[in-house]
């Protein structure tokens, strides 16, 4: 017989929703976006730095040395420790931000009902779902240009597909990737445990083949690219804030996979091992290839997918891009699909499950790819590229997404106390439907930082958006909070 009121129970600091009813029945639940049981609680350290492995050597990770020195104006040795600066400051929110996916087992969406409010929780999450659908799209067209390659080291007749080619291979990694998140959590995390030792092989080899060809010591005394006798802060700054706004997202969202973690523990030591070292040491191997190309296949080639299809030997090449398929593919799942995914169950639970998520992600992406997919197939002629695009993401969206990272942080630790009602942020009669608190302080920062883009005299505002914006949010929320005397909005603390 169903109980009518939910049940929550305790085991070893986590909390489990045994759903009555009042839960079960409300709009605002299903399977999908259930706390996950303690016994699903299956990732210990090792699978979370796998996690974090997995996700972090990638394409765009290995062109990060170059986008700060191209655009950011830092000689080689500042843009590596901007990068390593930067995961070691992102790691700060991302903990934070995943203990109570650990302690509830709740996903993103449903924490943000605490900040935002029942419904009101929807505004953030498609703010972070369109920013990882657009993601998935460049993700998706570096896996399927490796499919391209691949197909075409096996076939000499591939090759003359050219562009059509790349489509095709871009269609068949789209389904892949999409196949793979419907699975489930475990699918994930057997593929990131599994493709984690293969992309350090991949790391390692590409390390082994680059080093007879470029000296470190040249490399590291090419002069940046900025004005002479200017000051290294400002520029350095800039390029720290967009770094941190590479992992801007998944500060966000880090509870749609410590819900899975087996203790806090774990999900601690897990990022810690997983991310810093493997973002600077990618980032470090991606400066030096593109260093070395130049004598390694006579051009200079930026990314490793094209980089390696200039190899002669048909064999290499398709060792090669079969790992990076596996790479890219790992990034893509975790980093850029499963997010998005609980943001649009979150709109109407009941109607939208995971499957019509992730297609609905699916078809998101493809949209936000269709100008470029154009070019390639010859449709259309543009200027604009995918490259250009890229690089200016980075600062723009770290500088919307920093004010709600604050204000989780600050709702989570120092308004609710750690403190949630479990039940009640599946139902509509506990949390306020739309807490104006968060969305104050969400709208000013943002305010401020696109005011900030006509005045020379703050521009430094938007130029360092995401610690801006963390901050402000996360003052402003508090202070909201405090003047109106708000209580936890938890009638019944758990």
């Amino acid at each position: 017989m169903q109980q009518n009121r939910s049940q929550v129970t305790e085991r070893d600091g986590l909390f489990e929703l045994e759903a009555g009813s009042d839960v079960l029945d409300s709009p605002r639940y299903n399977h999908d976006m259930a706390p996950t049981k303690v016994r699903e609680r299956t990732w210990n350290k090792w699978h979370i730095t796998a996690l974090w492995v997995g996700m972090s050597i990638c394409v765009p990770t290995y062109t990060l040395g170059g986008v700060l020195t191209a655009y950011f104006g830092l000689s080689v040795g500042e843009a590596l420790l901007a990068i390593l600066f930067a995961n070691i400051i992102v790691l700060i929110p991302l903990t934070l931000n995943a203990f109570p996916g650990t302690k509830y087992g709740i996903p993103f969406p449903v924490l943000l009902r605490s900040s935002f409010g029942i419904l009101g929780s929807n505004v953030p999450c498609l703010i972070r779902a369109l920013v990882a659908c657009g993601w998935f799209g460049i993700q998706t067209m570096f896996g399927g240009l490796a499919i391209h390659l691949f197909l075409g080291s096996i076939f000499d007749g591939w090759k003359s597909l050219g562009g059509t080619g790349e489509v095709i291979g871009f269609m068949v990694f789209w389904a892949l990737n999409l196949w793979v998140v419907i699975r489930g959590a475990e699918s994930i995390k057997w593929l990131e445990t599994l493709s984690a030792p293969l992309l350090v092989a991949v790391g390692i080899g590409l390390l082994v083949w680059a080093m007879p060809n470029v000296s470190m010591t040249e490399l590291l005394a090419i002069p940046p690219k900025r004005p002479e006798g200017a000051s290294v802060v400002s520029y350095f700054a800039a390029g720290l804030t967009a770094m941190v706004g590479f992992w801007a997202t998944l500060s966000l969202n880090i509870p749609d996979f410590s819900r899975y973690a087996k203790s806090q523990k774990d999900q601690i030591l897990g990022q810690i091992f997983g991310l810093p070292l493997t973002m600077f040491l990618f980032a470090s191997l991606g400066v030096i290839m593109t260093a070395a190309s130049v004598k390694l296949v006579g051009v200079t080639v930026s990314d490793p997918v094209t980089l390696i299809g200039h190899i002669q030997s048909p064999v290499w090449v398709a060792v090669a891009m079969a790992l990076i398929i596996i790479a890219t593919l790992s990034t893509n799942t975790a980093a850029n699909i499963v997010s998005p995914t609980n943001d649009f169950q979150n709109i109407a639970p009941k109607v939208i499950n995971r499957t019509k998520a992730v297609l609905l992600t699916g078809l998101v992406g493809l949209l936000l790819m269709g100008h470029e997919l154009l070019k390639k197939l010859g449709l259309i002629v543009s200027d604009v590229s995918l490259e250009t695009v890229y690089s200016n993401w980075l600062l723009g969206y770290s500088s919307l997404l920093g004010p709600i990272a604050g204000i989780m942080v600050v709702d989570y630790f120092l308004i609710k106390k750690q403190q949630l009602d479990l039940a009640g942020l599946y139902r509509d009669d506990v949390y306020p439907a739309w807490n104006r608190a968060g969305f104050l302080a969400f709208g000013v920062p943002v305010v401020l930082t696109l005011l900030s883009l006509g005045s020379d005299a703050f521009s430094w505002f938007y130029s360092y958006g995401w610690f801006t914006g963390s901050a402000l949010g996360g003052i402003i929320y508090y202070g909201l909070c405090v003047m109106r005397a708000q209580p936890s909005a938890v009638k019944t603390a758990v």
